[in-house]
């Protein structure tokens, strides 16, 4: 029995994925904040979204999404005289803001394993 195999379970272990992923390309900007020539990296992640949930709804032609391939390179902005592009405050931000997504996403999970409990405590 798939108790957990529904469409909102789904989406919701994709979206965490996701943001685990994007949390790691922040935390990598981070540390990279100081090497010269080094260039910020960001996780396109409403594309990931949309290729992960347009391939799960496309049953025939279920498909491993590979993450890496989301990650691009900013080799537009300089920032530094060193050639490093890493604004700290902005990845500062994005930390926060894939931290509160992350919070969301757990919290609607403990939502639906709440609602599932009630259910089932139901005869």
């Amino acid at each position: 029995m798939a108790l957990f195999d529904t469409t909102g379970f789904r989406i919701l272990e994709e979206g965490l994925q996701i943001i685990n992923q994007s949390q790691r390309v922040i935390e990598h900007n981070i540390a990279n904040q100081d090497t010269p020539d080094y260039k910020c990296k960001y996780l396109y992640f409403s594309g990931v979204l949309r290729d992960k949930l347009n391939a799960s709804e496309d049953t025939k032609y279920k498909k491993e999404l590979h993450l890496s391939s989301y990650i691009y390179t900013d080799k537009k902005t300089y920032d530094q005289p060193d050639g490093n592009n890493v604004d700290s405050d902005t990845q500062q931000a994005l930390f926060t803001k894939n931290g509160l997504l992350q919070e969301a996403l757990i919290n609607q999970m403990n939502s639906e394993f709440t609602l599932m409990r009630t259910a089932m405590s139901r005869n």
